[in-house]
């Protein structure tokens, strides 16, 4: 039951990410191809990586990043951001045009959010938020490394530009 239930809960955010990006493919200029896209999820939920972080991260080579990583760069999805540490190490982080992109999702989710908030009683909705803390932090170590991107030893975020 809870594996059917996760299942259609994953598919509808999916579904639903995917029939918003679709409606407005016809007005944007550069649309991503659905690797591209694949890709620009992965870099932003990495949380800054770098290229080997995300070619690592995704089993994939360092050339085949390298080439994924210049094509969303020309794109305007995606810029490199120099580590002021090592200066030989850049992060990728998403533009403000991917960010548009990606709002849909986020928007979203904070929906969902406001519903479940709504529909079951504060005790309620904070054992939910508990046990998907758990879930999240101790019970999917297979996925561990997401958000840990350009994160420096001390915990700080090295690689987020600051305006």
């Amino acid at each position: 039951m809870l594996q059917e239930v996760l299942h259609n809960v994953y598919n509808k955010l999916r579904l639903h990410f995917y029939t918003q990006v679709y409606s407005t493919f016809e007005n944007r200029e550069a649309t991503l191809t659905t690797v591209e896209t694949f890709s620009m999820e992965a870099i932003n939920t990495l949380d800054h990586p770098t290229v080997a972080q995300f070619a690592s991260a995704m089993k994939i080579s360092a050339p085949n990043a390298a080439y994924r990583v210049s094509s969303l760069i020309k794109k305007g999805y995606l810029r490199k951001i120099q580590s002021k540490k090592d200066l030989r190490t850049y992060y990728l982080e998403p533009t403000p045009k991917y960010e548009k992109y990606n709002q849909v999702n986020e928007a979203y989710i904070k929906v969902i959010s406001n519903r479940v908030k709504e529909r079951f009683s504060e005790e309620d909705y904070q054992k939910f938020t508990e046990m998907l803390d758990i879930i999240d932090k101790e019970l999917m170590p297979d996925v561990d490394f997401i958000g840990k991107g350009g994160k420096t030893d001390d915990g700080t975020e090295e690689g987020k530009q600051t305006n």
